[in-house]
């Protein structure tokens, strides 16, 4: 098979994932009606047989039977004991940062998302929390970063939005060399389906799952899996008490969007693949960055650590900010949004539009320059997409001879 041809060399597909995703958490049995489909419990409070005893159930803050399916799915599509959802990745994030102190250090990739970056420095700053920011693909650097007071470091691989993979092994070695150090792993552009952080020594898995683990652009939510005993019950705790959980409806949704995750992501592969092939030939554009080309300089970590890589591709147009800008306005399929991770393919400007947020000079040091495009590429079929990129680079770039 051609699919086959173009995922040869990664891993292999984690086994029983499509099973587990459709049956784990779902047993029918559970419900008095045998529903197949878990049904959406929409009650904030639950009745008790006498005071202090209860079915599991108290008040949904605290627990819900809907979340409750979800986050048993999520759980073991992780290689997980536990999995805890929140109302926003950045919820999400935000739980994890209580773990700590005031006074302890987050070492952070620094290429990263940026409402990730901008939590980071500018509020979680105001609560005596101090980030240091370095290039962890240089694992030398991490190591240098880190001190007495740090207590978290915080990856995303590849990271956002430019594409940078990092080794989740070698960092975890590193990290646990130090006592009490935690090593969050922001899995959010993989999904499940492509990487398991905690099996490389992650102590936290996160996602953003409004992006690839619910896949159709309806949901916001944050997801969190851990291993360890004491790591849940201090992130349960919190999310308990920060109060920032998914509703019932939005688990309902998410734990839908699990049942496709495998055949969603094998697509994904398929037709990112395909794009970024077709945009490294095409003498308009500049530079393609997608760690499934041998092109990418972690393309041999990604093999060795990855099952396939996602629907993200970063690449550089020749020409100004004018010439982007008539890119983007140009395209007809490719809709100018926001987000990544839904069925429909996306395309932005990060300097301007997810990463504006992060300083100028930052941006800069980073490569994310005026004519530097981000795409989630979709499940259309492949042919179309190639044509809408073809016409809309045309129209921006009529001249491919131009020099900058």
């Amino acid at each position: 098979m051609e699919d086959a041809k173009k995922s040869a060399g990664f891993l292999p597909p984690f086994r029983h994932f499509a099973t587990q995703a459709i049956h784990v958490g779902q047993e029918p049995e559970q419900w008095k009606s045998m529903a197949v489909v878990p049904p959406i419990s929409l009650s904030t409070t639950f009745k008790q047989q006498a005071p202090g005893q209860h079915s599991g159930f108290e008040y949904s803050r605290c627990g819900n039977p809907t979340r409750d399916c979800m986050e048993k799915a999520v759980a073991v599509l992780d290689g997980a004991k536990y999995c805890l959802s929140y109302a926003s990745g950045l919820a999400a994030t935000v739980n994890i940062a209580h773990l700590l102190k005031a006074g302890d250090t987050i070492v952070c990739t620094d290429d990263v998302y940026g409402g990730t970056n901008r939590y980071f420095q500018r509020i979680a700053s105001e609560m005596g929390l101090k980030t240091v920011f370095v290039d962890c693909t240089k694992l030398d650097r991490l190591e240098a970063a880190i001190t007495p007071e740090t207590k978290l470091v915080w990856i995303e691989t590849p990271t956002n939005p430019m594409m940078k993979c990092i080794d989740i092994q070698e960092c975890a070695q590193i990290v646990h060399k130090h006592k009490g150090v935690i090593l969050a792993v922001d899995n959010t552009f993989m999904s499940a389906y492509f990487q398991r952080p905690l099996s490389l020594g992650a102590d936290i898995c996160m996602y953003s799952a409004t992006k690839y683990m619910n896949g159709h652009s309806d949901v916001v939510m944050g997801l969190v899996s851990v291993n360890d005993d004491d790591l849940h019950k201090r992130l349960r705790f919190l999310q308990y008490s920060l109060g920032a959980v998914p509703s019932p409806f939005d688990c309902y949704l998410c734990n839908r969007g699990l049942k496709t995750l495998p055949i969603r992501m094998k697509q994904h592969f398929h037709n990112a693949l395909t794009v970024a092939r077709y945009l490294e030939s095409d003498p308009r554009v500049k530079k393609v960055i997608f760690p499934g080309l041998p092109s990418h300089p972690q393309y041999e970590l990604m093999k060795r650590q990855c099952t396939g890589c996602p629907g993200m591709i970063s690449f550089y147009m020749k020409g100004n900010l004018e010439h982007a800008s008539k890119f983007l306005k140009s395209l007809k399929l490719f809709a100018l949004a926001e987000s990544l991770g839904g069925y429909e393919s996306l395309a932005e400007h990060p300097a301007i539009m997810t990463h504006a947020s992060v300083p100028k000079a930052d941006r800069e040091a980073l490569g994310i320059s005026d004519t530097f495009i981000r795409l989630s590429v979709g499940l259309e079929d492949s042919e179309d997409l190639l044509e809408d990129l073809d016409q809309a680079l045309k129209a921006a770039v009529p001249d491919y001879r131009i020099r900058n």
